[in-house]
């Protein structure tokens, strides 16, 4: 199932890029990236009550199986960044995409998706179709 970026499951959250992300060229390293989605999801699932604590504890390890990331422009140092996450799909697989701009203009700097799969921590069995409880965090109903 697909939703599209003004989906009710968003979140954005702002941050000032630092210093010790940049590269020798005085931009942000593009694997710093990474750790900026990370920011954004972890806001978004704080939102919808299932961040990894409460995956864990409902007995779910859900770990990424695919990134993508395209970066439009460089974003430099002391520059604010607006980081937009939105789950996209759910019934088989979490999936998200991202929005960085700046804050300021809101030119982008990158997009980007995860996809993540719902593992069943007794068996390490991945699941096919996501557990009722993410669908129960969300407030939809289970296929």
């Amino acid at each position: 199932m697909r939703k599209s970026t003004a989906s009710r499951w968003s979140a954005e959250i702002e941050m000032q890029v630092q210093f010790f992300d940049l590269d020798p060229m005085e931009i942000v390293w593009h694997g710093r990236y990474v750790k900026y989605l990370e920011m954004a999801r972890c806001a978004l699932l704080d939102k919808i009550g299932y961040n990894y604590v409460e995956m864990k504890a409902s007995g779910y390890a859900w770990p990424i199986i695919d990134m993508h990331l395209r970066y439009a422009a460089p974003a430099t140092f002391g520059q604010v960044l607006k980081l937009r996450a939105d789950i996209v799909e759910w019934e088989s697989r979490l999936k998200i995409e991202y929005t960085i701009t700046d804050a300021a203009t809101g030119k982008r700097i990158n997009r980007a998706s995860t996809t993540q799969v719902a593992v069943d921590i007794a068996t390490g069995e991945m699941c096919f179709v996501s557990p009722p409880v993410l669908f129960e965090k969300l407030g939809v109903p289970a296929p």
